[in-house]
């Protein structure tokens, strides 16, 4: 009973609006927290750039993945096969530290009658990731969005990504890099797709 109590004040908090102005001072508070001044020269717009900059990084709360993907197209042909759009660059935050999470995402579809822009797809992996994010999630959320928005046979997407939350802090591994895989559909159902999608974006030509 308690923890449901905790959790509607979390819901009831997140409801609450916060002006620039608000986040301006909790920037500069913070910038004292670390040992520095404020009033500096260098720093006396920092919180002004610091919340302009958030407004980007984070833009994706205010975006629909839904309305991107409604306008399709069906004069395609019959065309039934993979389409498959690599190298997507994602820009996220882990949602643990709020540290970058730079990588990037394949996408892949089966349509069944109709296609969507190619940008789409694109957009998609871009809304989900200016948000903060686990990677795990963030795949989901991606592939989960494509297969309702395009009513498709089936959805592959794999995110190859380096989290600087522990390659700038904690174990400080540089190189390392985590890849995260969701099939639907076909992909799931049918290793022949599965095994297409995976050796085509293993493919670097």
């Amino acid at each position: 009973m308690k923890i449901a109590k905790n959790l509607e004040k979390v819901r009831e908090n997140s409801k609450v609006k916060v002006n620039d102005d608000e986040v301006e001072e909790a920037f500069r508070k913070i910038i004292r927290w670390i040992g520095e001044d404020p009033s500096r020269e260098g720093l006396i717009e920092t919180p002004k750039r610091v919340v302009k900059a958030f407004k980007e990084y984070f833009k994706g709360y205010h975006q629909d993945a839904n309305s991107e993907l409604s306008k399709t197209f069906g004069d395609v042909q019959g065309y039934d096969d993979m389409v498959l759009e690599k190298n997507i660059s994602i820009s996220s935050h882990c949602e643990h530290h709020m540290a970058p999470i730079i990588g990037f995402a394949h996408v892949a579809y089966l349509p069944k009658k109709r296609i969507v822009g190619l940008s789409k797809l694109a957009r998609t992996v871009e809304i989900f990731s200016r948000r903060l994010q686990t990677q795990e999630r963030l795949t989901m959320q991606i592939a989960n969005a494509l297969m309702e928005g395009l009513d498709a046979y089936g959805v592959a997407v794999t995110i190859d990504a380096s989290h600087q939350c522990m390659s700038t802090r904690g174990v400080k591994k540089e190189k390392a890099t985590t890849v995260t895989n969701y099939f639907l559909g076909k992909f799931k159902d049918d290793l022949s797709y599965q095994n297409r999608f995976l050796r085509y974006i293993a493919d670097q030509n």
